[in-house]
Parts: structure tokens; C-alpha cells; sequence
């Protein structure tokens, strides 16, 4: 993996770190939202909504757009595939070890 490939994927991850801006992913998973829209549910305020939308868009997992003065944004899940790939070197991993503990189970059951 690329040095800038392994930016990319800390932006991810980050922006995957906090409860609100996945609540904010799970929104607009349903469709574009306008951020007034996305702000309500939170009860938190348009800036604060602001900046972790910011944080989202820098990881490249939304698209904001502008008419007039309403912004929208849309979900861009595309950045989430190279999490998935990481994240499935981890999954051979652990799914060897609870075949093992499985068997050791089944075993210690008899």
C-alpha cells in the first residue's frame, strides 16, 4: 500500500471513529439530505454538524452540493471499499482462530 493510499484509509477510519458522523453516513445512506436536515436529529448545531461533515468530505465519503444557500450532501461509499479490504486481511485471520476454537469445543464437548 502507497503512503498515499495509507493517508486515504487513516482519513477513513477517522472520520469512521465518531458515533455522530456514522449516524450521519446511516442518514444519507437513505439518500441526499440537506445539512438542516441532517443537523435536526443530533440536536446538535449547524456548525458542529458543519465540521463533521467536513471531516466526512475530506475522507471522500460524501459530496456536498450548493443551491443558492442550501447545501446538500450525498453519500460516496466508494472510500469504505479500501477499509473493506484491509479490514478482510483481519477477517482470515479471525475466522481461522474461531475454527480452531470451535474444534477445540467440539472436542473438550465428548
Amino acid at each position: 500500500m502507497s503512503v498515499a493510499q495509507d493517508d486515504r484509509l487513516d482519513e477513513v477510519f477517522h472520520a469512521l471513529a465518531n458515533r455522530t458522523r456514522r449516524a450521519l453516513l446511516r442518514k444519507l445512506s437513505e439518500g441526499p439530505a440537506r445539512v438542516t436536515e441532517l443537523a435536526g436529529p443530533h440536536g446538535i448545531s449547524l456548525n458542529a454538524v458543519s465540521k463533521h461533515l467536513f471531516v466526512l468530505e475530506r475522507a471522500g465519503l460524501i459530496r456536498r452540493t450548493r443551491k443558492g444557500h442550501v447545501q446538500s450532501c450525498a453519500l460516496d461509499a466508494r472510500p469504505m471499499a479500501s477499509a473493506e479490504e484491509w479490514l478482510a486481511h483481519y477477517r482470515a485471520f479471525w475466522e481461522g482462530r474461531l475454527d480452531r476454537f470451535t474444534r477445540y469445543v467440539e472436542r473438550k464437548g465428548r
